[in-house]
């Protein structure tokens, strides 16, 4: 057991360190404020899987389920109370870490409901009605990388509401995200409106990119080339975060008090076992980065972890690797900008609608009949 904590030598190094996770044992135990005191953590993200896990498989929330159904019977309305609870109660905790890097760093996400994904008015109503609702500054609203969700996050960009832009897999994406942040951001400069506490995130997914890229090689009769492509995507993409945030443009926000929208990696933890247990954690450390860890991952990454700027080296061979796999025959565009994201969304949802059934179950098996 490596008795120095890696984690710390990672943060070290510019990145964030956040857990991919949220639930009320781990704030009722003192779990997150441990990690928060021990780790560095400085940032939580939720999505619907983890709710359905946390709400729909304990018996933590039972009290408060019994309690909110006494008022309404709507499960959509029990979960949105049961969630608010959680991420105001993690902000609170990650207050400090949000005051001390003025606005950038110290978020939750919460995310909107899946099937707002293709409806950009819809997702700037709600995200606006559950910023106001949770009332913490230091809360994230989490809109997918569909075509919809570009739009939505360059209008609450402008409104000043602060978004994870979740779900994104393809570089070309990720640069339109990039691009109506900067748009949202002049939005509001031109307004005479001040950018000082706007903050965002770009959660590039990684792993699920290497298992849907892996299962094409293996069919083409290509497997050497597997385990590559998830490292080289995130990398050529945080080229492009270099590239988008720096020259006059940029520089006329930064000059207004502007801060640069952090690529995120999500989905770290890996999925083949054959692979190294902190493979996503050790080739995409560097500045100005988030990694967001489920519990797994960020315990294995404290133990054994190789701290190291590594996110911008070789970023010729992460080149070299996309042009490998495309002329293999994979089709790399078809996977990352409409399966994985169709895919995404579909598992949230039907995570969601899990979720929303379990809670209308329990919400009358605690609540007596009149």
């Amino acid at each position: 057991m490596n008795s120095k904590n890696q984690l710390l030598a990672i943060e070290a190094l510019g990145q964030s360190v956040w857990l991919d996770n949220l639930n009320r044992q781990l704030l009722d135990d003192g779990a997150l404020s441990r990690l928060i005191e021990d780790d560095g953590l400085t940032g939580v993200t939720s999505n619907p899987s983890i709710f359905e896990k946390g709400i729909g498989h304990s018996d933590r929330y039972d009290d408060a389920i019994r309690e909110i159904a006494r008022e309404t019977g709507d499960p959509q309305a029990i979960f949105e109370q049961l969630a608010y609870r959680d991420i105001r109660d993690a902000a609170d905790l990650l207050a400090p870490a949000f005051e001390e890097t003025r606005c950038q760093d110290g978020y939750v996400s919460f995310e909107l409901p899946p099937s707002l994904a293709n409806e950009a008015g819809r997702s700037v109503a709600e995200a606006q009605r559950h910023h106001r609702a949770i009332d913490r500054a230091n809360v994230l609203i989490k809109v997918p990388g569909t075509a919809a969700g570009v739009d939505a996050f360059e209008q609450l960009t402008a409104l000043g509401v602060n978004v994870n832009v979740t779900l994104l897999f393809a570089v070309s994406r990720y640069e339109e995200i990039a691009e109506a942040y900067i748009r949202g951001l002049e939005r509001r400069v031109e307004r005479g409106e001040p950018v000082e506490r706007s903050a965002s995130v770009a959660s590039f997914f990684v792993s699920r990119v290497d298992t849907k890229v892996d299962a094409e090689l293996r069919r083409l009769g290509r497997p050497e080339l597997g385990g590559r492509a998830a490292v080289a995507n995130a990398k050529l993409a945080y080229d492009s975060f270099l590239r988008l945030f720096a020259g006059p443009r940029w520089e006329r926000l930064a000059a207004a008090g502007a801060n640069v929208q952090r690529p995120l990696w999500g989905s770290t933890s890996t999925k083949n076992p054959d692979y190294p247990d902190t493979l996503y954690v050790d080739e995409l450390i560097g500045p100005d980065t988030v990694n967001t860890m489920p519990d797994e991952t960020l315990a294995a990454a404290r133990d054994h972890a190789t701290p190291a700027r590594t996110i911008d080296r070789d970023i010729e061979s992460a080149h070299q690797t996309m042009r490998a796999v495309r002329d293999a025959g994979v089709d790399v565009d078809q996977i990352v900008l409409d399966q994985l994201v169709h895919e995404g969304v579909d598992s949230f949802r039907a995570a969601y609608d899990s979720l929303l059934h379990a809670i209308g179950q329990k919400a009358t098996e605690l609540t007596p009949a009149a």
